[in-house]
């Protein structure tokens, strides 16, 4: 199952719920990095070798992408944006890959996903994908702040997602329902804000730190 997270303004939370369900997660996970930050907010070094983004400019079989893939936790592997080289612009490359190559990805997903019995987490940020691939994820979540105007960007998508994982900032005005009727999908799960998260990301190691309890409550229906 591959789940999407994605966000219609930056900021708004995408990189972080990929790392929660991807940390707090029983069982096997592929953790897939489009937007480039998740090495940065596990505290991992910038990778070495190529990512994902060299390979769609390339012409290696899929195969190559295993050789690609970082241990995060004994669950958890990370599938990097790309090389610490930088050699292509990560944006042009997903914007210009051909369809061939972003479906040769969904068929390395499905197979890694049959041989582990693991989930697929894509982290996409604000990046644009293309609809075909998008339109492959069966979880697209939006994930947002109760900010008129990200939902204002998020009613203009390609392809609507099918749930919404809110964080929950004190002194909102937006109720839930008003964030479902100008997406139009379901919040199907929420996040509280927590200055113990914030200060974990800021210092690279959300990773490495016990979450609050209400987080994991939040993250379990997440996944569910």
């Amino acid at each position: 199952m591959i789940t999407l997270c994605h966000a219609a303004k930056g900021g708004s939370g995408s990189t972080l719920v990929a790392c929660l369900r991807a940390i707090e997660s029983p069982g096997p996970v592929l953790l897939v990095d489009l937007e480039g930050d998740i090495p940065g907010m596990l505290g991992l070094a910038d990778p070495e070798r190529p990512g994902i983004v060299e390979w769609l400019t390339s012409r290696a079989p899929s195969a190559h992408l295993d050789d690609l893939l970082i241990d995060v936790t004994p669950n958890a592997v990370l599938l990097p944006a790309h090389g610490v080289a930088g050699s292509v612009t990560r944006r042009s490359a997903i914007a210009t890959a051909p369809a061939e190559r972003w479906d040769e990805v969904v068929d390395w997903f499905t197979e890694w996903a049959h041989d582990t019995g693991g989930a697929i987490v894509v982290d996409a940020g604000t990046t644009p994908l293309p609809t075909s691939f998008v339109e492959q994820c069966p979880n697209r979540w939006l994930v947002t702040r109760a900010c008129y105007l990200a939902l204002r960007r998020a009613t203009r998508l390609a392809v609507p997602p099918t749930g919404i994982v809110l964080i929950e900032e004190p002194g909102r005005a937006l109720q839930h329902r008003d964030i479902e009727a100008s997406v139009r999908a379901p919040i199907i799960a929420t996040i509280p804000w927590d200055i113990r998260v914030a200060r974990s990301v800021d210092a690279g190691l959300l990773g490495q730190r016990r979450l609050p309890r209400s987080i994991n409550r939040s993250l379990s229906r997440v996944a569910a």
